[in-house]
């Protein structure tokens, strides 16, 4: 069974329909590969563009009803061909220079508000944090070079489940203390 059918499959059995704004699911990735320059705000490599297309693809059969990103082009173009797919628009929420700590809360607690799917394209170091600060999963920090990581929450009925998933490329393996 192809992994686009196996995602979708543990997508639906998950998806519940409620009637509080809270989401059903929230799907939680990091940025695809960047590139190396500029520096301060690179947009995806052709690997990233790739697999930002290929993320797209995956969730077709989600029902999304709402993207979250940072400002920073790399989220934001992970997000675009997934956006366009659906017809949303992300939502940005900047994270702030020297305020890290308090990205993760106000992205979580901005995921509360929505209801139905919620796909959040974060970074290497906020990605893990935010699945714990939306469920009991603690996982590890993803390491500078993940990228094919999906995380899949579910927050309904009361409680929540996490799922993890793995898509396009494989990653090199990982250094220790990040996954």
């Amino acid at each position: 069974m192809k992994f686009t059918n196996i995602l979708l499959l543990a997508l639906a059995s998950l998806a519940c329909v409620t009637g509080h704004a809270e989401p059903s699911l929230v799907i939680v990735v990091r940025h695809a590969e960047r590139a190396a320059e500029p520096k301060a705000d690179p947009p995806l490599s052709p690997e990233g563009a790739q697999r930002a297309l290929l993320l797209a693809d995956y969730l077709a059969g989600a029902k999304l009803t709402a993207i979250i990103t940072t400002h920073y082009r790399r989220t934001r173009e992970t997000a675009l061909p997934t956006a366009n797919k659906f017809g949303i628009a992300p939502k940005v929420i900047a994270v702030r220079r020297d305020e890290l700590a308090a990205h993760v809360p106000e992205v979580v607690a901005a995921v509360r508000q929505l209801s139905g799917v919620v796909l959040v394209v974060g970074h290497s170091d906020t990605v893990a944090a935010i699945v714990a600060g939306l469920s009991d999963a603690k996982p590890t920090q993803l390491c500078e070079s993940s990228f094919a990581n999906i995380f899949v929450v579910n927050l309904q009925p009361a409680g929540s489940a996490v799922l993890q998933f793995k898509y396009g490329q494989a990653d090199p393996a990982p250094s220790a203390g990040c996954q």
